[in-house]
């Protein structure tokens, strides 16, 4: 990373992908008749524009009565990356998040190795403990001590990511002497961690290359960063903690570049390495404007 004058990390930009979700209250009404090719259209637009990442999130079935908080439309990252990776050459694909008790760890080290594969080794995983306990139970996954899981399958699947012949022998997880072929092209492939609590935070400092919370204020980044950097296994880490960041309203590049520049400033002094960006749009015209203005309006920032 290039460091500024003022002591900062250059902070780098990916995008939260309309469509693919549709969150109340943070989507445009032309995201429910949303497709495809829209989405293709915003991959190759951020793509060409030198974007890090575009994000897909997981859920699988959400219960009627359990609709409020996530919303009811989820694409699903595998087969959605697997579509938007032969249509772009350089930006990442980064899930945020898969919820971890939905899977068994080799089920991604496939899955998702043969996507890092298919794209190039551009995979990034974001993991979740997941917290919609009606979803769990859908799917015949235990809800409760659910933390030692977790934290079992980050391991397994650090274990297991990018090799042909894996093995673990952990908690909850053991396995041995089998072939896993397609395997991913990364053998450390990234592993952001998602969540909204300090838990969230220990366990991607411990176990993840990043952390990328959810409806956390910029004041309680800040402060949950400053405790942790203060712990052992903060000191004991080997590479800096990616701290990905969301704004908690959309920003508007072309109509407020001030009010933007603004928002990267606050989220870059909480903490922010990267930052997920979420913007005001009408359509998917409007979208790419807005993907284009937000470049023009990074040198001066």
């Amino acid at each position: 990373m290039v460091t500024s004058a003022k002591g900062f990390s250059a902070v780098r930009f990916g995008i939260l992908t309309p469509v693919l979700s549709l969150v109340p209250g943070a989507h445009a009404p032309w995201e429910v008749q949303g497709t495809i090719l829209d989405v293709r259209r915003i991959a190759e637009a951020a793509d060409r524009l030198g974007y890090e990442y575009l994000t897909c999130s997981e859920h699988i079935a959400i219960p009627l009565d359990g609709m409020d908080l996530p919303g009811p439309r989820y694409w699903d990252p595998l087969s959605t990356f697997g579509y938007l990776a032969g249509h772009t050459a350089r930006i990442h694909l980064a899930t945020s998040v898969l919820v971890l008790g939905y899977h068994h760890p080799l089920e991604i080290a496939k899955r998702f190795g043969t996507l890092d594969r298919i794209s190039g080794g551009r995979l990034i995983l974001g993991l979740g403990a997941g917290y919609l306990q009606k979803e769990f139970e859908l799917l015949g996954v235990p809800f409760d001590g659910r933390g030692p899981r977790v934290d079992d399958a980050i391991r397994a699947l650090r274990a297991s990511f990018g090799r042909r012949t894996p093995s673990y022998d952990g908690l909850f997880f053991h396995f041995d002497g089998m072939v896993v072929d397609p395997w991913g092209v990364q053998e450390h492939v990234p592993l952001w961690i998602g969540g909204r609590t300090r838990r969230s935070l220990r366990r991607a400092v411990e176990l993840g290359d990043g952390w990328c919370p959810f409806a956390v204020s910029a004041r309680r980044v800040a402060s949950w960063l400053e405790a942790a950097a203060a712990t052992e296994a903060w000191q004991a880490r080997t590479s800096p903690l990616e701290v990905i960041l969301v704004s908690r309203e959309p920003i508007d590049p072309s109509g407020s570049p001030e009010g933007t520049a603004a928002t990267v400033a606050e989220l870059r002094a909480a903490g922010g390495t990267m930052m997920s960006l979420w913007f005001v749009h009408h359509s998917v015209d409007h979208y790419i404007e807005q993907l284009e203005a937000m470049s023009e309006l990074l040198p001066s920032l």
